[in-house]
């Protein structure tokens, strides 16, 4: 019987930021995963699918070359290639985190973790069990993809994201179901490499979370691109056969089956929180997640709850945080809770799209007296330099503070502009403060300069 510290289930952006933390504060940790570390985000998630994403973009500016004055012939794609690329870079990532694990000292033990008691856990290994006893347990065990009566995978002609990153070949006909970042990224990747695809959303827009502005303007690239979308529509079934798939959908009262080769089913995911012995401790659990405080705490003091485990938001970055928070809460410290309302929300197709706060419409539900700034990119000459005016920055502030309240980009490199946002909400900004930072020229940053003097009828270049 092995003895620790703290002992932590799953190995994902969660698990393995907080086994270092806790490490780095003198705790004796071992981290338990039945698969290789760093959970679905670097393995299946958020670092392969970029890479695919990125192949898409540099195969949709070959195919516009022209527009630079250069001309490329007989170009072609190996999509195998085009796949394996993404495999080999979540491997070496992968095996990164094994290094930070050694280098810190962090026991890895692979298996099925259960717990067995408020301090111990049964791990297997194939034929072989082990118990573990840890003063201190962090339960970072992820979700997956969520399915439906009637709308099941069986990972052939109904697929999750998993199986949508190793297909063979784009498929001729592609059916997605639902229209978040999942649905929004795989959408792009297969439409830029032939693929006819059409999205089933049941709320009235695409990526219904975002602000309805930043909805429509993807919405109209996404139709540009001959993406067909159908919003508010209601997928009551789907029938799995030999060649293809049939998806029965309804739209005021009016049904229609669509056919396609592959329907990906992007709904949303669900905590794994089955088979943890939870219900045997008393642990509390709501709608599929683990309950937390604000220190990710469970209701048992020594048990603690992190990431997509402990329900939304559904992001790596949030798991990350909670585990800071959790192993410095565990190493006696006084850290600061995650701050919910100051998370940045990132979907990777293109136009891309970042966000952070409160949409208009909620900044209005609120209460507030509402200023609302927009800079277009069509307006910026580093956008005209790089070729992609798409999009626009849409800053929401309190009209009588000034203070920002929400920040809105949809375009080129809007994931990595969103950051200057995050640290300027964090920090209560103004919307004179922002607009007073000079920003360099020329950048697509600027767009953020110009959109907060926007919000008070000041632009300058629009």
């Amino acid at each position: 019987m092995a003895k620790f510290d703290l002992a932590i289930l799953g190995g994902g952006p969660g698990g393995y930021v907080a086994a270092i933390q806790s490490a780095q504060l003198g705790l004796k940790t071992c981290i338990i995963d039945k698969d290789k570390l760093g959970g679905i985000c670097l393995n299946w998630g958020c670092i392969p699918t970029k890479a695919l994403l990125k192949n898409a973009e540099v195969y949709h500016t070959i195919k516009h070359a022209d527009m630079y004055g250069i001309k490329v012939e007989n170009v072609s794609v190996d999509f195998k290639k085009n796949i394996q690329r993404s495999r080999d870079i979540s491997n070496r990532l992968s095996k990164g985190i094994e290094f930070l694990m050694k280098k810190n000292k962090i026991t890895h033990i692979t298996g099925i973790g259960k717990l067995t008691s408020k301090t111990s856990l049964e791990v297997k290994n194939k034929q072989k069990t082990d118990t573990i006893e840890a003063d201190k347990i962090i339960l970072a065990t992820g979700a997956r993809p969520r399915s439906f009566p009637g709308m099941e995978f069986d990972g052939n002609r109904v697929i999750s994201f998993k199986e949508a990153m190793l297909l063979d070949s784009p498929p001729k006909k592609m059916i997605i179901i639902g229209s978040g970042a999942i649905g929004s990224e795989f959408a792009y990747y297969y439409n830029e490499f032939g693929t006819e695809v059409h999205m089933i959303e049941m709320l009235d827009r695409i990526l219904p979370i975002e602000d309805a502005d930043v909805s429509k303007e993807v919405e109209k690239s996404f139709k540009k691109s001959s993406i067909k979308i159908s919003t508010g529509t209601k997928v009551s079934k789907i029938e799995s056969l030999k060649t293809k798939v049939k998806v029965h959908t309804e739209r005021n009262g009016k049904e229609e089956i669509l056919e396609g080769d592959i329907a990906l089913l992007a709904v949303g995911v669900t905590g794994n929180i089955e088979y943890l012995g939870l219900e045997e401790l008393g642990i509390e659990t709501n709608g599929g997640t683990i309950t937390i405080n604000e220190f990710n705490q469970t209701n048992i003091p020594n048990i603690f709850a992190i990431g997509d485990v402990s329900g939304p938001p559904w992001l790596a970055h949030v798991a990350s945080a909670q585990g800071h928070v959790a192993a410095d809460y565990i190493g006696g410290h006084s850290p600061k809770p995650v701050d919910y309302s100051n998370i940045p929300s990132c979907t990777y197709c293109q136009p891309q799209v970042g966000s952070l706060g409160m949409t208009e419409a909620q900044a209005k539900d609120a209460g507030y007296d509402v200023k609302v700034g927009k800079f277009l990119f069509q307006a910026s000459g580093k956008a005209m330099a790089v070729g992609d005016t798409t999009g626009f920055v849409k800053l929401v502030f309190d009209g009588k503070y000034g203070e920002l309240l929400g920040a809105h980009i949809v375009g080129s490199e809007a994931t990595e502009l969103i950051a200057e946002l995050c640290v300027a909400k964090s920090l209560e900004t103004t919307w004179e403060e922002i607009a007073m930072t000079i920003h360099a020229h020329p950048t697509l940053s600027e767009a953020i300069m110009e959109a907060a003097l926007d919000a008070f009828g000041l632009a300058i270049h629009q």
